[in-house]
C-alpha cells in the first residue's frame, strides 16, 4: 500500500478506522526528510496490514501544533488510536523494521492497563 496523505479533516476518522496507522510529520524543505521518505514509502509496501501517512507540517500547521511536533521528520506510531511510539529523526530501514514488529507485537489491554494505572496516579497526586 502506498503512503496517504493526511490534513486535518481526515486524521482522526483514518486513526480511528485502522488498528495500525504510522504517520510521518515531514516539510518539503527538510533534507532529513526527502532521505527518510523512500524508506518509509518502501516499508508501507511490505506492510500492508498498516496504515503509512503523511502530514505536511508546513500545510498542516494545525496538527503539528496539536502533536506537539518541533523536530521534523517525526515519525509517530498509533496501535488502537494509541500513541505508541514517537519520535523525532530519520530512521533506517532496519530500525523502522523493527519499530513495526514491536507495536504489532504489544499486548494493547497491558498497554490500556499501564494508561488507566498512570491516570490513576497523577490523579491521586493533584
Amino acid at each position: 500500500m502506498a503512503t496517504v496523505n493526511l490534513t486535518h479533516d481526515d486524521f482522526i476518522s483514518t486513526i480511528k478506522q485502522n488498528d495500525i496507522v504510522l504517520v510521518d510529520f515531514w516539510a518539503p524543505w527538510c533534507g532529513p526528510c526527502r532521505q527518510f521518505a523512500p524508506v518509509f514509502e518502501s516499508m508501507s509496501e511490505s506492510h500492508p496490514d498498516a496504515v503509512f501517512a503523511k502530514v505536511n507540517t508546513e500545510e498542516q500547521q494545525q496538527l503539528a501544533a496539536q502533536f506537539q511536533i518541533r523536530s521534523i521528520p517525526t515519525l509517530m506510531v498509533f496501535r488502537e488510536q494509541i500513541i505508541v511510539f514517537s519520535q523525532p529523526g530519520a530512521l533506517p530501514p532496519a530500525s523502522l523494521q523493527t519499530v513495526i514488529e514491536k507495536v504489532v507485537e504489544l499486548d494493547m489491554d497491558e498497554v490500556r492497563r499501564q494508561i488507566a494505572e498512570h491516570e490513576e496516579q497523577q490523579e491521586g497526586s493533584a
